[in-house]
Order: structure tokens, then C-alpha cells, then sequence
């Protein structure tokens, strides 16, 4: 259309430039008119063959967009009947779901109604089971004149002393098999340790005497409304006991490191003759760093003589402390060395090396120094000890289980428990007060008097066997192999001893008659 219009002007504007042109002539002027109406008539023509064509376009057009429209409602009738055949299946599908599980739901009220029906006839069976339980057991009570309890405790009874042979057999060849695998091997290995390594002991206590030239020094020790003495207890933390002992001053306390200082401040005092507050001061702080000194060389002598060089220093300090701390006699730090080469000993028998079991015999029970003042056992407060100051974590746990507050589970776990046993049970290393000695020893026979059959009890070789009387009547010879293991299981498991418990079981049957 634009282009039919487009060149109707280019006509009509060539007709109005030939009309101007031919204005100057007025010859052709006529010529001219006749040209423009023709033109007209051509550019009339060409506007309605353009009009038909934009007519006929426009016609096509709406047809092309009429079967556009039909095409694309006839597409979306097919998608929309589509879907509603979908939505017809699904609901289809939820109605044969549905009648399904109501089809279940039948069945399962018919099964809970069967089961109830189950349930009731097993109640009235088991009723009439019981019923005829006791009927029965009532007719076997009354055929063997026996209850039901007495029944039992008889059948018991008959079924232990079958198996008490049985169970002795048994213990003897276990006994039999492991020490034939073990005893000569550890013996070795033991002995051999014992005989390469010894230390020498101290008596436990804590309480330090200090000798006085003259019992007039104890006024001065006290001094004017005791002032003497009570600054020397509270600088020091340690009690001065002062009492008709004739030349003594005691020194008390839990604290073994803080005893000896007290002692060597007291001596020094006494040596000065200037007792007053000022110079107990001064002469306690003299003789805390003397004894420190004593101390870090001590625990610097016990790294040397296990040959161990590369210890913290603190650990080195709290190794040392130990030479003033004992346990039941025993010097803790000589005990420490001893428990270290006995460790070296074993592993190199046992083809390891023998650095880190010295290590973890030497550090076993350093948490012994300061247990009075850290709450737990103090094999834990070792191995917390040792950690804190990088040892490595084998020598931390076998710090920890020496005592089995934690499950030892490596070979020098066990060498250290080993060592440690030997070094407090060989004979002279450890001693205990007599009321605990006593204690113990009335213990061991109570334990063995509380068994059936046993007539007398004695605790010989200072607590260290056990012999038992039995009546020969009440206890055979199965029988007193059983005992033996029990009371030493007993034993093992309420009390608390050096060393080891020997239990004799003793059964003596004689028959006597007389000759006339």
C-alpha cells in the first residue's frame, strides 16, 4: 500500500513539474491538461489497484490468523482433554487405593479379632496349665514327702558335689598348663632383674626430731608469749611440738619437702643462737633454698644414675622431692630408681628397649610428691604430671596404669607393674606399723574361718601363707583344691598386702585304735 502511494506522488509531482515547465508555453498548455487528466486517471487507477491489493492482503492476512487461532484452540482442546483423561486415571487409581486399604483395614480388624479370640484361649490354657503344674507338684511332694524348695536345694546340692571334682580336675590342669608355659621364662627374667638391682630404705614418717644442746634453748624456741613459735609455724607450715622430752624438738607435718626445711631452719637457728621473728624469717628462706638445691640435685642425680638426660626441668624438680617422701618404709625416690633399672632388666630380656621402660619406672609414682596437694590417685596425678611436660603418651600411660586405675594394654605397662611389685614385696623393702600388721593378719584369718568345713586358721611367714585346718569329714580332697583357689580369690579381692598370700589347705584324716 505504501508503495503504490508512493508512486502515485512520484506521478502527481512529475505532472505539477510537467505542468510548470509547460506553463511557459502556452502551446502547449492544452497538451498539458490533457496530460494531467490523464495522468489523474492513470494515478486513479493505480490507487485502486492499490486498494484492491492492500484489500486483498488484509483478506489474506485475517485468514492466515484465523488458522493460527484454529490451530492453536485445537492444540489446547487436545492438551486440556489430555489432562482430564490423566486426572480420570489418577482418580481411577485413588478409588481402587482407596477400596484397597479399606479391603485391609477389613482384613486386619478380622485378624485383631482372631488374635483376641487367640489370646483368650491361651489365658484359659495357661490357666489350666498352672492349675495342673500344681496339681502335679503338689502329688510329687506328697509321693516324695519333699517341698518344692527342698526339692531344688537337694538337687543342688547333688549337682555341686559332682561337679566339685570336675571343677578341681579342671583347676589343676590350668594351673598345670600355664605354669609350664610361663613360670620358668618369667622366673628368669625376674630373678635375673632381682639380682642386678637392690636400693637401700627409710623409715616412714612424719614427724622430724631435732636435737637441743640444753632444754633452756626451748624457752627461747618459744619465746615471750610464744611469738617465737608461732612465727616459725607459720612461716615454715610445719607444727613445733615442744614437750618434756628431754633435748627434742618435734617437727610435724604431711609435707615431707616442707619438714626438712622446717628441720634445717630449726638447727640453723639453734646453731646462731638469735632466735627472734626477723631471724626465723631469714633463716627459713636460707634453708628453703638449700633444700630446693638438695632437691634439683637429687632428682638431677636419679636422672644420672638411671641415665636418663633429657628430662623437664620441673619433673627433674619433683623427681627430687621424692627423696624426702617414703611409703610403708621405703625411700619413694630410691624405690623410683630401683623400679627403673628393674624395667631396664626385664624389657632387655625380653629383647625391647630398655630407655623407655627406664623412663617409665623412674617417673611411675612421681605424682607421690605432690598428692597431698592435687586431689586423686596418684598415679593419674603422675601421668597428668608427665603429659603436662611432654612426655610421650606410652610413658604417660604406663605412669597412669602401674596401678590399674586405667586398663594397661602394652607390653611396658606391664613391666612397669611388674617392677614395682617386685621392688616393694622383696624381703626387708617395705614395713608396716604393728597395729596394721596385726590388722592385716587377723583379716587373712577371718576370711579363711568364714568357709564351711574349715576348723583353724593360721597366718605364718608374717602374712605372707596362709594355713587352713579343714574337717575331713566336711571337706575332701577335691574339695580343699577348690577352697584354697576361693580363699585366695577372696583374698586378691578385699585386701590389700606386699607381695603375695601362700594358701595351704591342710586335711588330716587319722585312725586310732587302741592295743589291749
Amino acid at each position: 500500500m505504501g508503495i503504490v502511494l508512493l508512486i502515485v506522488g512520484l506521478a502527481v509531482g512529475a505532472a505539477i513539474c510537467y505542468i510548470v515547465v509547460t506553463n511557459q508555453s502556452n502551446d502547449r498548455v492544452q497538451d498539458a491538461k490533457r496530460q494531467i487528466e490523464s495522468a489523474k486517471s492513470q494515478a486513479k487507477q493505480i490507487t485502486d489497484e492499490a486498494k484492491k491489493a492492500a484489500d486483498t492482503s488484509k483478506k489474506e492476512a485475517i485468514l492466515e490468523a484465523k488458522e493460527k487461532i484454529l490451530q492453536l484452540r485445537q492444540t489446547s482442546e487436545a492438551q486440556d482433554k489430555q489432562r482430564k483423561d490423566e486426572i480420570h486415571m489418577l482418580e481411577n487409581r485413588l478409588v481402587q487405593r482407596e477400596e484397597s486399604l479399606d479391603r485391609r483395614n477389613d482384613s486386619l480388624d478380622h485378624r485383631e479379632h482372631q488374635l483376641s479370640s487367640f489370646q483368650g484361649q491361651l489365658d484359659r490354657r495357661k490357666n489350666d496349665l498352672d492349675k495342673l503344674e500344681s496339681k502335679k507338684t503338689a502329688e510329687l511332694e506328697r509321693i516324695a514327702s519333699l517341698t518344692k524348695d527342698q526339692a531344688h536345694d537337694e538337687l543342688l546340692n547333688k549337682v555341686r558335689k559332682e561337679s566339685v571334682g570336675e571343677e578341681a580336675k579342671i583347676l589343676r590342669d590350668s594351673e598345670q598348663r600355664v605354669r609350664a608355659q610361663a613360670d620358668k621364662t618369667a622366673r628368669e627374667i625376674v630373678s635375673t632383674a632381682i639380682q642386678r638391682c637392690a636400693a637401700d630404705q627409710a623409715g616412714e614418717i612424719t614427724v622430724a626430731t631435732v636435737h637441743i644442746p640444753s632444754d633452756d634453748l626451748k624457752g627461747r624456741i618459744i619465746g615471750r608469749e610464744g611469738r617465737n613459735i608461732r612465727t616459725f609455724e607459720q612461716v615454715s607450715g610445719v607444727s613445733l611440738v615442744i614437750d618434756d622430752t628431754p633435748e627434742t624438738v618435734v617437727l610435724s607435718s604431711f609435707d615431707p619437702v616442707r619438714r626438712e626445711t622446717a628441720r634445717v631452719a630449726l638447727e640453723n637457728l639453734i646453731a646462731d643462737g638469735r632466735i627472734h621473728p626477723a631471724r626465723i624469717e631469714e633463716m627459713y628462706k636460707k634453708a628453703e633454698s638449700l633444700v630446693q638445691e638438695r632437691v634439683r640435685e637429687a632428682g638431677e642425680q636419679a636422672a644420672f644414675d638411671t641415665g636418663i638426660h633429657d628430662l623437664h626441668p620441673e619433673l627433674i624438680k619433683t623427681l627430687g622431692a621424692l627423696r624426702y617422701r617414703t611409703s610403708y618404709g621405703q625411700n619413694v625416690l630410691q624405690h623410683s630408681i630401683q623400679v627403673a633399672a628393674l624395667c631396664g632388666v626385664m624389657a632387655s630380656e625380653l629383647g625391647m628397649d630398655p630407655a623407655p621402660a627406664k623412663r617409665a619406672g623412674l617417673l611411675h609414682d612421681i605424682g607421690k610428691a605432690i598428692d597431698h596437694q592435687v586431689e586423686g590417685p596418684h598415679a593419674v596425678i603422675g601421668a597428668d604430671l608427665a603429659r603436662r611436660y611432654g612426655e610421650k603418651p606410652e610413658i604417660v600411660h604406663a605412669i597412669e596404669a602401674h596401678h590399674a586405675d586405667i586398663e594397661p594394654n602394652t607390653v611396658l605397662d606391664v613391666l612397669v607393674q611388674a617392677a614395682d611389685a617386685i621392688s616393694a614385696a622383696r624381703p626387708g623393702a617395705r614395713r608396716e606399723s604393728a597395729e596394721n600388721y596385726i590388722k592385716r593378719l587377723e583379716k587373712l584369718e577371718e576370711i579363711a574361718n568364714a568357709h564351711e568345713g574349715v576348723e583353724r586358721t593360721y597366718a605364718m611367714q608374717a602374712g605372707r601363707e596362709l594355713h587352713v585346718m579343714v574337717e575331713p569329714e566336711k571337706i575332701s580332697d577335691a574339695q580343699a583344691t577348690v577352697l584354697a583357689h576361693d580363699i585366695a580369690k577372696q583374698i586378691e579381692d578385699e585386701m590389700e598386702y606386699p607381695g603375695q598370700v601362700r594358701v595351704v589347705v591342710i586335711r588330716e584324716s587319722r585312725a586310732i585304735d587302741t592295743a589291749k
